[in-house]
């Protein structure tokens, strides 16, 4: 069991029988690419402007010479419900003990550095990779935090993505082995352990309670080189929906502070002190020379949305989804201009699911959830994901020419946290001209 004071605390301050014609997915709108040098210019793609980017800084050459590996994700966030196999190691629950902190004080960014420096770590993995028979090591760095006095670490899951060794560097130089404890791909998060105690964690604050203006510093290691840096600015919105280049989609927190390369897994605080999002995501332009750069648009996990998946793997080892089974994507315009409305057309019903057995069927399209117009692929997936199990979706149907009323009782996808063995494969260009590199 922790010892007291072991986890980061809570603040205590208040604050649709004729053929449909197909639906076409819609292309994505935003790319993560991963800790990478940037990937060769496209001459005369005036469709490929921007990327969002993973924040993983590659430092080796090796990989260089042999090509950049991409990992295809094994969870999209559009799929609502695919079977998980679960694993369930043997060893004793961790009980988490969670204790209250005062963080009333408003503090300066030179305060809130002081304090939290100490529990932010600089994080080098090595990454064996094979192409056509050649076997590659590079080395990546990110960031991360400190969750519990004993060693539990947060960072991004695309900072580990299929490494073969993980080191934690700390401050004051200390340097450790770290072992990945589980990760939820789709969330891109990671907890890591190292063996140690005595150590400094950091204060989970409240991502809800934030305002559009608010004060934010980020503290992590831009390129891997500038170790422990501090970045100053403010949250330019909230629930950003942002939708990658694999179709998952995530909300996310975007501010206007500096984040680079290297402040991958790090923290977002605000100026009392509180970690209230994890750095994993900026905007870019495609590299070419002919588009005026785009500065300051950076993106963090919104803590509240990762906390209970964080304290699931470090309980249990695993961690539940809302699940209603299904697969779902966009209606096109062109597609609409057959008639069709727009929402979620629905592509697949898993078996003996949620969907399954209130009746929803393939190429209907959702249009509306408890009274709530549904725009598309998105729209269903945030709102299944804020549902909690047993709570009932009252969906506005369209099935060739007829629209009904189904309801759907949500349930529960429990999902292996533990670390997996994956096979790379070559990157792939999409639609847009982008490059979902991987490594």
């Amino acid at each position: 069991m922790y010892q007291e004071n072991e986890y980061p605390m809570e603040p205590s301050r208040p604050e649709d029988r004729q053929e449909i014609p197909p639906v076409d997915p819609q292309p994505p709108r935003y790319e993560k690419v991963y800790d990478v040098p940037p990937a060769p210019k496209k001459e005369n793609n005036p469709t490929g402007r921007f990327i969002a980017i993973g924040l993983c800084c590659a430092l080796a050459g090796g990989i260089l010479g042999a090509g950049i590996t991409w990992l295809a994700g094994n969870i999209s966030q559009k799929v609502i419900g695919n079977t998980a196999q679960v694993q369930q190691g043997s060893r004793p629950n961790t009980v988490i003990d969670i204790q209250t902190v005062d963080t009333e004080k408003l503090m300066t960014p030179a305060e809130v550095y002081a304090t939290n420096v100490g529990s932010t770590v600089g994080i080098t993995t090595s990454v064996t990779t094979n192409f056509w028979g050649y076997q590659t090591t590079s080395a990546a760095s990110g960031s991360g935090f400190i969750l519990t006095q004993d060693g539990y670490i947060l960072t991004n899951h695309h900072v580990i993505d299929n490494s073969s060794s993980i080191t934690v560097s700390m401050f004051d130089g200390t340097s450790y082995d770290a072992k990945l404890v589980g990760y939820d791909e789709s969330n891109d998060i990671a907890v890591l352990k190292i063996d140690a105690t005595g150590l400094t964690p950091v204060v989970l604050g409240d991502s809800d309670n934030l305002n559009v203006g608010d004060d934010v510093v980020a503290i992590g290691n831009p390129l891997g080189e500038l170790t422990f840096s501090l970045t100053q600015g403010v949250i330019s919105a909230k629930d950003r929906l942002v939708t990658m280049s694999t179709g998952s989609t995530m909300n996310l927190l975007q501010t206007d502070c500096s984040i680079n390369s290297g402040n991958s897994g790090g923290a977002l605080f605000n100026l009392y002190g509180e970690v209230i999002g994890v750095t994993n995501a900026k905007y870019s332009n495609n590299g070419s020379s002919n588009e005026a750069s785009i500065e300051n648009i950076g993106f963090a996990i919104p803590m509240n949305h990762v906390r209970s998946i964080v304290e699931s793997i470090i309980e249990k080892g695993y961690f539940a989804k809302p699940y209603i089974g299904v697969s779902v994507t966009d209606v096109s315009q062109e597609t609409q201009s057959y008639g069709l409305p727009q929402g979620a057309a629905v592509k697949t019903v898993a078996e003996d699911s949620p969907a399954a057995a209130a009746g929803l069927q393939v190429n209907d399209i959702i249009t509306k959830v408890n009274g709530k117009e549904i725009t598309g692929s998105s729209d269903l997936v945030a709102l299944v994901g804020k549902a909690a199990t047993g709570d009932t979706l009252a969906m506005q149907v369209y099935r060739q020419g007829v629209t009904m009323e189904i309801t759907v009782t949500v349930g529960e996808q429990i999902q292996s946290a533990s670390p997996e063995q994956n096979q790379p494969t070559q990157p792939q260009q999409n639609s847009q001209g982008f490059f979902p590199w991987g490594r």
